[in-house]
């Protein structure tokens, strides 16, 4: 296979794939909770907006996606999802899958769903550095 030819589609991006770099994510999860819905401010322009966290796995790992306003109310525990062109961040340390202006989600119906998730691998519960090492800026030390 040359650099030039496209390899063929997979399938979808297993959790346990993902790491703090993964961009353009496309995976089918089921949702297993969801945290406590809060109130956050944006810096920008002081809109307010609803977030809360799902944790969400498949047969490889679990976790947590950031769901804001309107996905807050739409997505439920014991839906089966796929989440298309979603991205890795980080959130005190820790990864967190985010849908993101340009992804999307929809429910899917779970009867292909084995019914097998897999708690134990948490990636949302690794630390990690944030980007540019533990100060957050690039460069040399001295």
């Amino acid at each position: 296979m040359s650099a030039f030819d496209v390899e063929e589609d997979s399938g979808p991006t297993k959790v346990a794939d993902l790491n703090q770099y993964s961009r353009q994510i496309n995976v089918v999860v089921k949702v297993i909770s969801k945290t406590d819905v809060r109130q956050v401010t944006t810096k920008m322009d002081e809109t307010p907006h609803r977030v809360c966290e799902a944790l969400v796995a498949d047969d490889t790992g679990a976790i947590y996606l950031t769901l804001w306003d309107d996905a807050v109310d739409a997505i439920e525990e014991d839906q089966v999802l796929s989440i298309t062109n979603a991205y890795m961040n980080t959130f005190k340390g820790s990864m967190r899958l985010n849908i993101g202006r340009y992804g999307k989600w929809e429910v899917v119906p779970a009867e292909p769903w084995d019914g097998d998730v897999n708690l134990e691998n948490n990636i949302s519960a690794k630390k990690v550095e944030p980007e540019g090492g533990p100060r957050g800026f690039g460069g040399r030390r001295y």
